[in-house]
């Protein structure tokens, strides 16, 4: 059975009618015509954007007479202003359903309120938005998205495995108002733990190459028998290879990453990176965009929407 369909959202369509929705929502019913969906990313500068953006891209031409499809992203990862004011920009164009791939779990959540109030199905994929800045705000928002938590988690075990208990491990995390950061970072320190491994630190690369690249140098001045880093992201495991390159220690220092994009390959392939974590990056925004056309064909409010729906995500490795 095709693994979306398994995980598909359960909505429960409320006793709320058309006419008792908000008034784009509703207008875009009477009019009996196929809802304009808006998918929001983080930075497309990271090829794992580019793959989720190209997946939705695919699906939207293979479903074109269901809906049309409006693609747009931030110029980096903390580019958390720009990513609010391109929200505002699809408010303004009146768009029936939003999928959101949060820059900050928190930040965001105000201008979610924006588009909810006017109409707006949203929908949460990749990065959750912060449960209780939303229930501040009243907001009920669905996410859709792996558990980040448990894919570092098998990431961080496959690289112990080559460890042995006392052996130094530095986490290299995301953006850390985020809530995908805080939950690989976890995953990897429950790996640490149960692997009785010492963690000689947990530094930001804010999920660049280069700021990854320049944290990474910056542990093994610092912890000289440093055995591996566990990267939030293969941007910052990309960065973590060039550091321990140059220390002269590739072979010596493992490196995990997260993402399973196509320019980690050649380093899983002759391992200077030993292991990653798959979440499938074109169907990201795909399942969210199935959940949106769901509630939206049986004029589900987002009051009614059901909470999580877990996608899938994979160990990868050499071999």
């Amino acid at each position: 059975m095709d693994i979306r369909r398994r995980r598909a959202l359960q909505l429960g369509v409320g006793s709320a009618v058309a006419a008792a929705l908000p008034f784009p929502f509703s207008l875009a019913h009477a009019a009996n015509q196929p809802p304009k969906v808006a998918l929001v990313m983080k930075s497309l500068a990271n090829e794992f954007f580019l793959t989720m953006e190209n997946g939705a891209r695919k699906h939207q031409k293979d479903h074109a007479s269901e809906y049309s499809l409006l693609t747009n992203g931030i110029r980096d990862e903390t580019d958390t202003a720009g990513q609010i004011r391109l929200v505002e920009q699809m408010i303004v164009a009146r768009v029936d359903a939003l999928v959101l791939a949060p820059a900050d779990s928190k930040a965001l959540v105000p201008v979610v309120k924006k588009a909810v109030d006017a109409g707006i199905l949203v929908i949460n994929i990749d990065n959750r938005l912060d449960p209780a800045a939303l229930k501040e705000k009243g907001l009920n928002v669905p996410f859709v998205g792996p558990d980040n938590r448990k894919g570092a988690r098998l990431v961080g075990d496959f690289v112990a495995k080559s460890l042995k208990p006392g052996d130094a491990v530095g986490i290299i995390e995301g953006i850390p108002t985020t809530t995908n950061a805080q939950q690989r970072t976890a995953g990897f320190k429950d790996a640490a733990e149960a692997a009785k491994l010492k963690i000689a630190g947990v530094q930001s690369g804010e999920w660049e190459i280069d700021k990854g690249n320049k944290v990474a140098a910056a542990m093994l001045r610092s912890e000289p028998d440093l055995k591996a880093l566990l990267c939030g992201n293969d941007n910052m495991a990309i960065g973590a290879v060039s550091a321990v390159r140059a220390a002269g220690k590739l072979g010596k220092v493992l490196i995990g990453g997260y993402d399973n994009i196509d320019a980690i390959k050649a380093m899983l392939a002759d391992g200077r990176v030993v292991a990653t974590a798959d979440q499938h990056a074109d169907q990201q925004a795909v399942y969210g965009i199935e959940t949106a056309l769901k509630a939206w064909a049986s004029k589900t409010p987002q009051a009614k929407l059901s909470g999580v729906v877990e996608t899938p995500v994979n160990l990868v490795t050499r071999t």
